[in-house]
């Protein structure tokens, strides 16, 4: 029994190796991520020259560029309020969306007023930024790019995938909220 019992603690301690790390079964590259930087790229060029040229050709407006990348143009402002929009305080606006052949994608009858809170995800992008450069009341145009706007996958109906847009904005009504009244 004593013979039988180390035979098998022999058997045990030789079939016990260290473990062996399994082998990837591929190898990644990484140029697919490098291919979709480049075409991101190339496409936020390519939306940039448009912009500019558009910029361009419209003489008669001084447009800015914002901090979150797409341009714009005040059609009128208020030159009287000092309120700056506050996380969560609710706004009512209208606008309108145009391709840069000046055709409307959607008006604002399409659209009809919205109420958005301050820094919730129910706009696009581009706009839920844009309505914070706005005072109550001022109306201004923006073009987004695609990145900015509906992104690679469009809005599933009259906007197609990485397409830029224009924005013409009015901020009807800031409805500030008790707690943003300080």
């Amino acid at each position: 029994m004593k013979r039988l019992l180390t035979v098998f603690t022999l058997i045990l301690f030789c079939g016990c190796g260290q473990p062996e790390p399994r082998k990837p079964v591929q190898i990644k590259s990484g140029s697919f991520f490098k291919a979709s930087i480049e075409r991101s790229k190339k496409l936020l060029a390519e939306e940039e020259a448009l912009f500019k040229s558009y910029i361009k050709k419209d003489t008669i407006h001084e447009y800015f560029m914002s901090d979150t990348g797409f341009w714009y143009r005040y059609e009128a402002k208020n030159e009287t309020s000092d309120y700056e929009l506050k996380t969560n305080d609710e706004i009512l606006l209208a606008y309108t969306i145009t391709n840069f052949n000046g055709d409307i994608i959607y008006s604002k009858n399409d659209i009809g007023i919205v109420q958005h809170a301050i820094d919730k995800s129910q706009l696009f992008p581009g706009l839920r930024n844009a309505v914070k450069l706005l005072k109550e009341g001022e109306k201004a145009t923006f073009l987004f790019p695609s990145s900015q706007a509906y992104g690679y996958k469009g809005d599933n109906n009259k906007i197609g995938p990485q397409t830029p847009i224009i924005a013409s904005l009015e901020l009807l009504e800031i409805l500030k909220k008790r707690d943003n009244l300080n």
